[in-house]
């Protein structure tokens, strides 16, 4: 995840776009959704924040987020970008979801809304807290009771925090083999840290086996694939994949 020099960088949230028997989560639907937009959106990555499963708060399944990375070189498109994606919200969302969407710019996210996006992390919320903190950026309810707006607003703050989520997009990542050099994924932009306790540093030549699920972290505004030794010059990805619908 390489930045364009003077490119503007759009946050994108999305959330509650789905139902118990809906087919896809929020992740494959905002994934969905800049797959069809024009070359003046340049998508660098999406991220899958993870909130709270409380009982307090409702969700459908696994109560994650997700907030799409773009850049533009214009930045009066993000009003259109915004538009587009809650009329899609609006138009295929499933009955019974309760879609919102958030869109600012790297620079309008202020520590205000970063703020609400930790707070989301530790209980329930209401909406009025939500619009309250994206006074500033661009947000809108899409159907039923609107609660999508709490997490995508949620997401794009914690997407500009840089300590939170998986992306589930990034550049090819999704086509690379199940077993990778770590140069390989260095040169993608991908930092490779074992947490062991006591293993040894990833070399370049060294080899990571992702299973075929490649999904790195957000560290410090960067991707991180978190590994485990498998012995000499041989990793492991930390974190696996779980059923759920496809993101």
């Amino acid at each position: 995840m390489h930045p364009t020099p003077d490119a503007v960088t759009l946050y994108l949230g999305f959330d509650d776009t789905d139902t118990k028997t809906s087919p896809k989560g929020t992740g494959r639907t905002i994934r969905d959704f800049c797959a069809g937009l024009p070359e003046t959106y340049r998508l660098r990555g999406v991220l899958r924040p993870q909130l709270p499963k409380l009982p307090e708060i409702p969700y459908t399944s696994n109560n994650s987020s997700a907030c799409a990375i773009l850049e533009t070189d214009d930045p009066s498109l993000a009003r259109g970008l915004f538009e587009a994606a809650a009329a899609f919200l609006t138009a295929n969302a499933p009955q019974g979801s309760d879609p919102g969407v958030c869109l600012a710019t790297a620079q309008a996210v202020d520590a205000g809304l970063v703020d609400f996006a930790l707070s989301c992390n530790g209980g329930r919320v209401s909406q009025q807290a939500a619009m309250a903190a994206a006074a500033d950026v661009h947000l809108a309810g899409c159907g039923g009771t609107n609660d999508g707006i709490i997490g995508a607003t949620a997401a794009v703050g914690l997407t500009r925090h840089g300590w939170c989520g998986r992306f589930i997009e990034l550049d090819d990542m999704r086509r690379l083999p199940e077993t990778v050099a770590v140069a390989e994924l260095r040169r993608r932009g991908i930092e490779v840290v074992s947490v062991d306790r006591d293993a040894l540093v990833p070399l370049p030549g060294d080899a990571v086996t992702t299973g075929g699920w490649l999904r790195p972290s957000l560290w410090a505004g960067r991707p991180v694939l978190q590994v485990r030794a498998q012995g000499l010059g041989r990793w492991t990805a930390a974190l696996g994949k779980r059923d759920g619908k496809a993101a």
